[in-house]
């Protein structure tokens, strides 16, 4: 005896209140579903309106929008005869909530509200909906919308709630909930359920699908049963990249896998399972002790008159067999992930292309590098027939047809890169490097000095205050010198937004280029960049990786896109170049911030991921930099504590950067910390004395007492 049937996930590209858009993609899903012969088709969390709307939840319109397109949804014929999982809000007596209408031909069967919502890091649900109370089961009125549908359906049930089918059972639960101590889906299979559905906004991080899969992984491999995942896919509209990578488990392994990094806009994963095979999984008697207990039966069920195994199926068709996860290396995941994010706002935005500072140095030449990896995802679905790639491949390329374009032309059409030096600071290497770049990847390339930018600057500072300032080599003060920098760096900002809105007009095009940023997650933690500088831009694509990621990615990108050229960018010192050059002197970034990059990434951590203040990462690092004297380890703590203080207000204003690393000092949605601090004196004097009985319990031991 067998109980086959075709199950499918899905991944959609979905965008903040592109409700036509979503909707449409929506359906597609459904009917790649269906072609495959699928009995259930599961979508990703609040794929109706896109999961990224923020303080747009707090709207009526939303809610009543969403509904519209539901009833769009389940009443269309190409909709009918399969169990359809969609995501939206609700209203229900005075809440809201993020909820999974489970309809099936064109009848809602319930509601399933989200129970344990996601309030930290990305994530704030709880200034939006509210958590339902497990176990909580009403009646819901359904909305006019629905109520005029040919069912003429007045009410469902709404509530944590298992689904009965003729033949297998399901239910549901939301993204957040898989992560929790006390997930859902525990009680789901002690209670015989068959299947769990989980629908999911789940972001990309560096090094993070492998937690994923193995949390789910663990669901199933215990008791048993099929575990199906979805998850949004691309830049909703936010600083967030959703990276997809649907999945279908059943007992411990990994039977479909969908892409992590793609282009398409809809992708449908299915798998043939027999329910059948679970019962293996579910013979432990411990399990039959605690599927007993009384609340695992308090599950209310909800019976639905359709058979997930459909008949037409082919008797003889084999299931489909386990597969191996497939993982990007860190450095891969930089070079496909920013670069999706970055061609769906290019795209969306309407812009012409885009437009970087390249200064010769990693940060810049790493963002370039992700350009050029954007280009040759985009000439890759155009080979393989992507009609809306090509679509908007056709309107950058101002009207040609794509077709059979190379990746360095395309990136020629779209990208330009922009090498502004001065004479006295700016090395032949650096500029040389700039231009071989932009030779290697194709970009339209802009090689210029700005001088006279600068001097036309500093000719007016001087005469308003009657005063020339010097840089510190040639006997200036600190202010002076920092100033003078300052100048500059600002200016190369205003060139920037003067080429980016001009250029596509002066190659006979039309639109202007978006600015991107290229200051790492460590510079913004130190505050080494200037305010409104060339770090101001649009969007920074490398806003959230660490100097030492972007390092492994350029030697990655210098084997895997054929790029000779990273390895100068390698082998060079990181340096600004914003003052002169003397024999005796060259700028150098780790020595004007006092912290190699390695070290900034370690306190990083610390200070964010490990929620650690300035006495706790002391007391972590004088164990772990044990090598070092535990004064010297003091010194560094409190001088990155006293930078991080004093530059924390440059985070108020930074460029919006994708989020990609756990330790981003993102002050507009990650990091809520303030920017005005005290002298930490308290702190400074807890660890003074902490340092005074290890330093005369080391003088003792030297003295042999």
């Amino acid at each position: 005896m067998t109980r086959k049937c075709v199950l499918a996930t899905s991944q959609l590209n979905q965008w903040c209140l592109d409700y036509d858009g979503n909707r449409d993609r929506i359906v597609e899903a459904i009917h790649k579903a269906k072609s495959a012969n699928a009995s259930i088709i599961l979508t990703p969390e609040l794929c109706i309106a896109g999961y990224g709307l923020l303080d747009h939840w707090l709207e009526n319109d939303v809610y009543a929008n969403s509904w519209d397109v539901v009833a769009e949804i389940i009443s269309h014929n190409d909709c009918q005869d399969i169990v359809i999982d969609l995501g939206l809000p609700i209203q229900h007596r005075g809440c809201s909530y993020n909820a999974r209408v489970i309809a099936l031909n064109g009848e809602v069967l319930a509601i399933r509200p989200k129970l344990d919502l996601c309030n930290d890091g990305n994530f704030r649900e709880m200034r939006y909906f509210s958590p339902w109370p497990r176990g909580r089961v009403e009646d819901y009125l359904l909305p006019e919308v629905i109520q005029q549908l040919p069912h003429g359906q007045m009410r469902c049930r709404i509530g944590e709630i298992a689904f009965e089918a003729l033949d297998g059972s399901f239910a549901s639960e939301t993204c957040e909930e898989l992560w929790t101590p006390n997930s859902p889906h525990s009680l789901y299979s002690l209670a015989g359920i068959e299947i769990i559905l989980n629908s999911s906004g789940s972001h990309h991080e560096l090094r993070k699908l492998d937690t994923r899969i193995n949390l789910i992984t663990e669901a199933t491999a215990k008791t048993g049963g099929v575990y199906m995942y979805s998850n949004q896919r691309g830049c909703d509209g936010d600083r967030l990249y959703y990276d997809g990578c649907a999945l279908i488990l059943n007992s411990g392994k990994v039977l479909a896998q969908g892409s992590q990094f793609s282009l398409r806009d809809v992708e449908v994963q299915t798998a043939l399972v027999d329910l059948d095979e679970i019962w293996s999984f579910r013979t432990s008697r411990s399990r039959g002790m605690q599927a007993n207990e009384p609340s695992v039966h308090k599950l209310e069920r909800i019976q639905v008159n359709f058979r997930l195994c459909r008949k037409t199926l082919n008797p003889r068709a084999r299931l489909t067999e386990a597969i191996e996860p497939r993982y990007h290396p860190p450095e891969e995941e930089i070079a496909l992930g920013p670069a999706c994010w970055i061609w769906d706002y290019l795209r969306r935005s309407k812009a012409a292309g885009y437009l970087v500072p390249l200064s010769g140095g990693i940060d810049s030449c790493a963002t370039a590098v992700i350009v050029y990896s954007m280009c040759r995802l985009v000439v890759s679905e155009i080979q393989q027939g992507n009609e809306i790639v090509i679509d908007d491949a056709e309107r950058l390329a101002s009207g040609e047809d794509p077709r059979g374009i190379t990746a360095e032309q395309f990136c020629e059409k779209v990208f330009t890169t922009v090498f502004m030096g001065m004479k006295q600071q700016s090395s032949k290497e650096t500029r040389s490097r700039s231009r071989d770049l932009a030779t290697a990847i194709g970009s339209h390339h802009v090689d210029t000095d700005i001088d006279q930018m600068v001097e036309s600057l500093q000719n007016v500072v001087t005469g308003i205050l009657d005063f020339q300032p010097k840089f510190k080599v040639h006997g200036g003060s600190v202010a002076e010198n920092m100033a003078l920098q300052n100048f500059q760096s600002r200016s190369r900002m205003v060139l920037a937004y003067a080429l980016g809105q001009l250029i596509p007009t002066s190659r006979g095009g039309s639109g202007g280029l978006l600015i991107l940023g290229s200051a790492n997650v460590d510079e913004c933690l130190r505050g080494y960049l200037t305010k409104y500088d060339n770090s101001s831009a649009d969007i920074n694509p490398i806003g959230g990786i660490s100097k030492t990621d972007l390092k492994r990615f350029i030697g990655w990108a210098e084997t895997n896109f054929n790029l000779p050229i990273l390895h100068d960018f390698l082998d060079a010192v990181p340096t600004a170049e914003l003052e002169p050059i003397t024999e005796s002197y060259v700028q150098s970034d780790e020595a004007d911030m006092g912290f190699t990059y390695d070290e900034l990434s370690i306190l990083g951590r610390l200070r964010k991921s490990f929620k650690l203040g300035m006495l706790g990462m002391f007391e972590r690092l004088v164990v772990d930099w044990s090598d070092r004297p535990p004064r010297a380890v003091y010194e560094k703590v409190r001088n990155f504590m006293y930078y991080y203080a004093i530059n924390r207000h440059k985070m108020t204003t930074m460029t919006p950067g994708l989020y990609l690393e756990s330790y981003t000092p993102d002050d507009n949605r990650y990091d809520l910390r303030p920017f005005l601090y005290p002298k930490f004196a308290f702190e400074h004097r807890k660890i003074e004395n902490m340092l005074k009985k290890m330093e005369e319990g080391e003088a003792g031991v030297a003295n042999g007492t």
